[in-house]
């Protein structure tokens, strides 16, 4: 059974892939906080914690020296938008320094493989989280060798991720508050959790043949304001937050030379693809994305309904 190494792992991609392989490779978890990991490893009991953080190179090393995993999965990052326009010297620090932390230790204990979680917002980066998970990809596509491959999985949004709007808005209407949105016209591709722990298992899968690429691929678009009417009424409209933008793009105009199809998935790699029937055709934006119907919405507001409801049961039992 090969063995996989998690930063952040406590977070949402992490516990997504790993509740979906979980008999199918032996974790480690690398996170900084102590009560997320024990809470983790009461959620799947053969998981091995280990208590740290990716800016600290030397515990880094020293503990994937003695794990000695096949793959790491990098999805520890400093990753709201208004966080690190308050604090870039933070976001620089985790999702730059960090994961040149990572390379170099992946690299000096031979790992097989590295796998990097980037965001939409790393494609026409124009606000200082969007701006380091694009150095962190080019960071990653620079590293790549025939020993360590390293390849990135470019999410837009996981539906009911740790501090996403929805169970923000669930919560503040539970408390008979009204729903804050930016701007009636904000949009944003969003996926499930089940998805993006499917993306990083193609990643994985494919990264046999090569190293060296971007994955992603076509996800639905979702009219915010739509979205949260679904919800409650009682919505305010209080303009952009710094760093904020009322739609992303996934794949810019720019890339789509550089871009390879595989049915729904996108490659973008480093090298031009001459073929163009084989590329993407227009770019891939949630202006121009397919939208979710209604039906699809109220999925995955009762899937984030059931997940706040749980984590209250959990607590009242604590």
């Amino acid at each position: 059974m090969k063995k996989i190494f998690i930063t952040g792992g406590t977070g949402t991609v992490g516990k997504a892939f790993i509740s979906k392989y979980y008999k199918d490779y032996k974790f480690y978890s690398f996170a900084r906080n102590e009560k997320s990991q024990v809470g983790l490893k009461r959620l799947f009991p053969k998981i091995e914690i280990l208590i740290g953080g990716i800016e600290n190179s030397n515990l880094l090393k020293n503990e994937i020296n003695k794990v000695n995993p096949d793959i790491i999965i990098h999805a520890a990052a400093l990753k709201h938008v208004d966080t690190a326009e308050k604090q870039p010297s933070q976001a620089v620090l985790t999702n730059i320094i960090g994961t040149y932390n990572l390379i170099e230790s992946a690299i000096s204990n031979n790992v097989e493989l590295v796998v990097g979680i980037s965001t939409d917002k790393a494609c026409n980066a124009d606000n200082i989280y969007g701006q380091t998970k694009y150095i962190m990809e080019r960071l990653f596509l620079e590293a790549n060798s025939n020993n360590t491959r390293f390849v990135c999985c470019r999410f837009g949004n996981v539906a009911w991720s740790n501090g996403s709007v929805i169970p923000f808005w669930l919560t503040r209407k539970a408390n008979s508050e009204e729903l804050l949105l930016t701007d009636k016209d904000m949009s944003r591709l969003m996926f499930s959790q089940e998805d993006s722990a499917i993306l990083i298992k193609k990643c994985i899968d494919d990264s046999k043949k090569e190293g060296g690429f971007i994955l992603s691929k076509r996800m639905k678009t979702v009219n915010m304001f739509d979205l949260a009417k679904l919800i409650s009424e009682d919505i305010k409209i209080i303009g952009l937050r710094p760093g904020e933008k009322l739609y992303e793009d996934l794949i810019s105009e720019k890339e789509l030379p550089y871009t390879y199809l595989d049915g729904d998935y996108i490659f973008l790699k480093k090298e031009k693809n001459i073929n163009k029937t084989t590329r993407l055709k227009s770019k891939l934006s949630s202006i121009s994305a397919e939208k979710m119907t209604k039906s699809e919405m109220l999925e995955l507001i009762k899937n984030v309904d059931e997940i706040i409801s749980s984590k209250l049961i959990d607590q009242k039992n604590y």
